[in-house]
């Protein structure tokens, strides 16, 4: 009797292991899973230099709702990486501003968008958890304040033609730092975008809004000089060009 119970007592070890295991397989298979489809979306609606089919992403809102409501229940948890959080939230900002656009497509600028007499970016209406959020508040007080990387600007899409383009896949852990740098090296030799030479650049007007962020460890110089093909010298003049607002739609 006693070997019987201590048997069964196995057993259910056994069969508890399992369970977790299993557990945590569902986990992961439906963390992936979500983003993938957030993956997917942007792959078939983004081309490669950022312009997107907004008519054909409306079509398939609903999958993007689906994505919205896994990232309001996914919280970043303290087990998280670094690196895991910043793709979250990266993706938080860009999937909520897709969202806010269908709602109220079609539109010239997202700068039309405006409630109760707030710019888009001040609107309270990305669900994370039990707390919502401003595009503002995730841009300003979260990434910008906690990870302290101005390849953050890069990063986020205001869905507009100066802005940096929309990546046609969704970050993850895994790649969110080659992203980002890759996303930055584009941003910063896009002639549409900046204009580089020896002695002279005309930059956006990213350069200059969040300048303190590119000047923490140097100079907008010595920045754009770690990414810019062409050495610029330190003392090039810098001109900032005009801000294209009207949507990045192909």
């Amino acid at each position: 009797m006693k070997y019987k119970l201590t048997t069964n007592l196995y057993l259910n070890d056994i069969f508890k292991t399992q369970l977790i295991t299993l557990i945590c397989m569902l986990i992961f298979v439906s963390s992936q899973g979500q983003t993938f489809i957030f993956h997917s979306l942007l792959k078939k609606n983004v081309d490669e230099n950022g312009m997107v089919d907004y008519q054909l992403l409306k079509n398939n809102e609903p999958i993007l709702d689906n994505y919205l409501a896994y990232l309001q229940q996914a919280k970043p948890a303290k087990d998280w990486s670094l690196n895991k959080e910043k793709a979250y939230w990266l993706n938080t900002y860009n999937a909520y501003t897709i969202k806010i656009i269908l709602t109220n497509y079609p539109l010239k600028s997202i700068r039309d968008i405006k409630i109760d007499g707030k710019t888009v970016w001040k609107i309270p209406f990305i669900k994370v958890g039990e707390n919502t959020y401003t595009l503002d508040w995730i841009e300003h007080e979260i990434l910008r304040k906690k990870y302290n990387d101005p390849r953050i600007h890069v990063g986020i899409n205001c869905a507009s033609m100066s802005c940096p383009k929309l990546l046609n896949f969704a970050f993850s852990e895994s790649n969110v730092e080659t992203a980002l740098t890759n996303l930055m090296v584009g941003f910063i030799n896009d002639d549409d975008r900046n204009k580089i030479s020896k002695n002279n650049v005309e930059l956006s007007k990213i350069f200059d809004w969040f300048s303190s962020d590119f000047k923490k460890n140097g100079t907008i110089i010595e920045y754009l000089n770690n990414y810019a093909s062409e050495k610029i010298n330190e003392k090039a003049s810098i001109k900032y060009l005009t801000y294209d607002w009207s949507l990045n739609i192909k």
